[in-house]
């Protein structure tokens, strides 16, 4: 598992040290929450798939040599995805902050730094940030069977429920 784990990391920080353009504008965001900056904060997501307000840093698109695409997701407290699901699956790894992801039928679950979470694919799935702290996360993704499909809002019931700590 630390193999795979490692495996995975690397790349992120290979691209890290390739795209750190030092820009401190887009790292306001960063700093006002209180989070650690390992990549920018990113552009503001303005589609209707999140609640709340997060930012996304791509770091790699997917391509037809590696499918994988990884981004930075910045979520301001109370902020998260609709449910959704990826085709080819998905890996979270918690950078700052508290988050939460919960599948469809399971209990919710904390994310703290350091924390990885494997998402299977096509298992309908959500993740943000806790109620009172913002959250960062890498995504990365598989696209080579296919976009992520986007479903219902999260609602306010299915965020509050307890999570499994």
């Amino acid at each position: 598992m630390r193999r795979i784990f490692l495996y995975l990391s690397l790349p992120v920080w290979v691209v890290y040290g390739a795209c750190n353009d030092g820009n401190q504008n887009r790292n306001i965001v960063h700093k006002e929450l209180g989070l650690s900056l390992v990549f920018p904060t990113g552009d503001l997501i303005t589609n209707d798939n999140f609640t709340g307000t997060a930012y996304l840093y791509s770091l790699v698109e997917g391509d037809s040599i590696n499918g994988n695409s990884v981004g930075n997701v910045t979520f301001e407290p109370g902020a998260r995805s609709k449910w959704h699901l990826h085709p080819a699956g998905q890996i979270l790894l918690a950078i700052d902050g508290v988050g939460y992801y919960q599948e469809k039928g399971k209990t919710k679950v904390i994310l703290r730094k350091g924390v990885a979470i494997k998402c299977p694919p096509n298992i309908l799935h959500w993740h943000g940030a806790s109620i009172d702290s913002p959250f960062v996360q890498i995504a990365i993704t598989g696209r080579e069977k296919g976009p992520t499909q986007w479903f219902d809002t999260v609602s306010e019931g299915e965020y509050n429920s307890a999570p499994t700590h």
